[in-house]
């Protein structure tokens, strides 16, 4: 009994005896753990963050205004019919060219031409008796106010007359302006009521778009800019034009003002399109400039990353003209320095970077002094 008692004692002894060298092993590997767990973080924290990269260059860059505006005639014409009758002939087409003047449509001018004969006859026999009239009053045969009389009929006989004519004269329908037939509401036997409207001309040789600009831009648009538009039924061209004319006042209701910009249609364009249109007002032909894709896009000043000895370092820039893809640099960054255009949104100040679009572009960027902003 005494002896199994003294080998549960030894039992228990070894049992304790490797629990404890088994808690001293964990405690001395403790650090080592934490260091081995903690060493791949490290790395990532050091990863520098793949970035593509363009340098600042000169290039001319253009201020611009720039809108959209649906294409118009500079004149159009509803051509109506000034007398009534039946459509005889009809001489024109949709989209076919006119000139003013030209006979359109041909009503049926029978009852105008009886009208105008008759008329005719009567101012003849006036004339006939106003001629021996004349000849009595020689003769003191007739009477001054029997003179007069017969003066005063034959105008009205010639006025009758003129207007039968001019009655006649309706039956064929002309061109008021020269262009191109937009519609036309009447077919060849149908009759036509006075004073309705048959045929649309518009002249297509001249386009105007009308622009509602803010009034903040009242002192940069003047009558004769530069404009350059662009309408997608048309791809890839860019039609050239000039600012036709500038209204004076500002619209105190909407805070703007009309500016009509004038193109020569000349068969490509025409009344409908819908036009993307840009004014150019001022020229710079070195600006100092870079992708507007550089800029960061935060609330507060206008800032970059820029790439300097391997690390991105943000730098608050001042901007002026934004052209296109391009953005004018006024201050804060120099020729050939190189700013980030892809891959920003992961970086942070003094984050690591590797420029995957040419690595000498980094390389060859020139620290910028401080007080140097590129002015020009």
């Amino acid at each position: 009994m005494e002896l199994m008692s003294r080998g549960l004692q030894r039992t228990l002894l070894a049992v304790c005896l490797g629990a404890g060298l088994v808690l001293l092993g964990g405690c001395k590997g403790g650090p080592e753990g934490d260091a081995q767990a903690k060493a791949p973080g490290a790395e990532k924290a050091d990863e520098a963050v793949p970035v593509e990269v363009a340098k600042a260059s000169r290039r001319s860059i253009a201020a611009s205004y720039t809108g959209t505006a649906p294409l118009e005639a500079r004149a159009e014409s509803q051509v109506v019919a000034k007398t009534s009758g039946v459509a005889l002939d009809v001489l024109v087409e949709e989209g076919q060219h006119v000139k003013a003047g030209q006979v359109l449509v041909r009503l049926d001018p029978d009852r105008a031409r009886l009208q105008a004969a008759q008329s005719a006859a009567q101012m003849r026999k006036l004339e006939a008796n106003y001629k021996r009239s004349q000849a009595l009053v020689g003769q003191q045969l007739i009477s001054a106010n029997d003179m007069d009389q017969l003066k005063y009929d034959l105008e009205n006989a010639r006025a009758v007359n003129n207007l039968a004519n001019l009655e006649l004269s309706y039956s064929n329908v002309v061109a008021p302006i020269s262009g191109v037939i937009a519609s036309r509401s009447i077919k060849t036997g149908n009759f036509v009521q006075i004073n309705s409207p048959i045929i649309r001309i518009i002249d297509d040789s001249r386009l105007e778009a009308t622009l509602n600009v803010p009034e903040r831009e009242f002192a940069t648009l003047k009558a004769g800019q530069p404009v350059l538009m662009q309408v997608d039924a048309q791809p890839g061209k860019t039609f050239q034009g000039t600012v036709d004319r500038v209204a004076p006042v500002v619209d105190s209701g909407s805070g703007t003002f009309r500016v009509v910009c004038a193109f020569e249609g000349a068969g490509t364009l025409q009344p409908g399109m819908f036009g993307r249109i840009r004014i150019d007002y001022d020229q710079r032909a070195d600006a100092l400039v870079i992708p507007r894709l550089a800029l960061l896009d935060d609330q507060g000043d206008p800032a970059v990353f820029v790439v300097r000895n391997g690390k991105a370092v943000r730098a608050p820039i001042k901007v002026g003209y934004t052209d296109g893809e391009w953005t004018e640099v006024r201050g804060g960054l120099q020729l050939g320095d190189a700013v980030v255009t892809a891959g920003k949104v992961a970086l942070r100040e003094g984050s690591s970077v590797q420029v995957i679009n040419g690595a000498p572009a980094a390389k060859a960027v020139a620290v910028s002094a401080p007080g140097k902003d590129g002015k020009q």
